[in-house]
């Protein structure tokens, strides 16, 4: 008789568990970090290896294939239309939790753990110190690579986007000829996506690496003083997924609850790693299969992760607000909608920096005249709001590609009950 294997969900959660038990036992040992942070390492290293050639190869494709000029166009306007919308909300949101629940009041700074940011700090400095630093301008310029080598070396999204947007554009321009180059690239995406099904087998080392790895750093005791900003958060968020998003899910015609179905595998390894790069490459593979084209599926999602991280963005409009409040500054209707256009702006800038949540905060609350050093004393469950938040992050894309596919009037609602089904 066949024994029957343990499935990778039920892995992860084995993980998740071990990892906070022996960070708890481990906690404050440093040295332990040094053997355990490698395993966690070595899958997102796996992981941002085969990112570019499925990005640069599905995209390619995708284009190549619909070939009109003037329908990429109208894909990225309304891709970013929905991002900026969606976005703001996100940063209203978060504020109008924040000024509800004020979860920086009645706290004693000088009684809070205090964490390290002086890499934060030296990374907003380099930041702040370029010719167009956090502004769109920056954004846009950056966009198109001088050395199309160094972009995918460096794993930088929006400019591996644009590129393969060009190249699929001339590959479809040339028409018949054309057709050896796509079987070259239609060879390595299905080599790639091989690949991940064998990568995806050390999720739950990964998981149980980076979970040791937190608890270990901070401990379960950071979250006891900051509590009612966790708690504040933590609604702000399931407030965003299952009104917001499940508003927008319902007038595509998917459940929200449908759509966390598909990607529980996905969501669960988000929220242990703390990474959206840890599982963009099935979940745009997901998301075609669900019945959002190829060509929408491949172009949304990647340009969501820098453009559309609303967690990230709900995150950065409550924390501000809890620095304000934990230093007595009153902040004024005309300064709050000042520190969100702010906050909108300087999170465009940052898409994919290493921390970017806090090197956002950090640029923006010194530009609002608010002691950035106030973020220090939050580092404690910064990571443990990251996980939660990068979880936010793609669901918000996932919700987008969805979104944008109805609004082509492309979306296979049949396909994606078909496939659902099969789960």
């Amino acid at each position: 008789m066949k024994k029957k294997r343990i499935s990778l969900p039920a892995q992860i959660l084995i993980a998740l568990v071990l990892g906070i038990g022996l960070g708890a036992i481990l906690h404050g040992n440093v040295t332990a970090i040094g053997y355990i942070q490698p395993l966690g390492d070595i899958f997102l290293n796996l992981i941002k290896m085969v990112i570019v050639p499925i990005i640069f190869c599905s995209l390619s494709l995708a284009i190549a294939n619909v070939g009109d000029k003037a329908t990429i166009g109208r894909y990225g306007w309304k891709t970013l239309l929905y991002f900026v919308i969606m976005t703001s909300f996100a940063i209203f949101l978060g504020s109008l939790f924040g000024n509800i629940f004020k979860p920086g009041e009645g706290l004693d700074p000088s009684l809070l753990p205090e964490g390290d940011i002086s890499s934060y700090e030296q990374t907003a400095t380099t930041a702040e110190e370029t010719k167009y630093a956090n502004s769109l301008i920056d954004t846009v310029v950056n966009i198109i690579p001088p050395n199309i080598i160094d972009a995918m070396a460096q794993g930088d999204l929006l400019p591996i986007i644009f590129v393969s947007v060009f190249f699929g554009l001339a590959l479809a321009s040339i028409g018949e000829k054309s057709q050896p180059v796509k079987n070259v690239l239609s060879g390595v995406l299905d080599a790639v996506f091989w690949m991940i099904s064998k990568i995806l087998l050390l999720a739950p080392l990964a998981v149980f690496a980076f979970i040791t790895t937190t608890i270990i750093t901070f401990g379960l005791s950071a979250l006891i003083p900051l509590l009612k900003l966790c708690l504040v958060v933590i609604v702000a968020m399931f407030f965003f997924i299952f009104i917001v998003l499940g508003l927008v899910s319902k007038y595509c015609g998917v459940s929200i609850f449908a759509l966390i179905k598909l990607l529980k595998n996905e969501l669960l390894l988000a929220f242990s790693t703390a990474s959206s790069e840890s599982v963009l490459p099935i979940v745009m593979k997901k998301m075609e299969h669900f019945g959002v084209p190829r060509d929408i599926a491949s172009f949304v999602i990647p340009t969501g992760y820098s453009f559309n991280l609303d967690g990230a963005a709900m995150y950065q409009s409550i924390a501000a607000l809890f620095v304000a409040q934990l230093y007595g500054v009153d902040l004024s209707i005309g300064e709050q909608i000042l520190l969100m256009f702010t906050l909108m702006i300087t999170s465009k800038g940052m898409a994919g920096v290493p921390g970017a949540s806090i090197v956002v905060l950090l640029t923006t609350l010194g530009s609002m005249g608010l002691n950035p050093q106030g973020l220090a004393l939050i580092i404690g469950v910064d990571r443990i709001l990251e996980m939660l938040r990068t979880c936010v992050n793609v669901l918000g894309n996932s919700v987008a590609a969805i979104f944008i596919a109805k609004w082509e009037k492309s979306y296979d609602k049949e396909k994606g009950e078909e496939y659902l089904s099969t789960l």
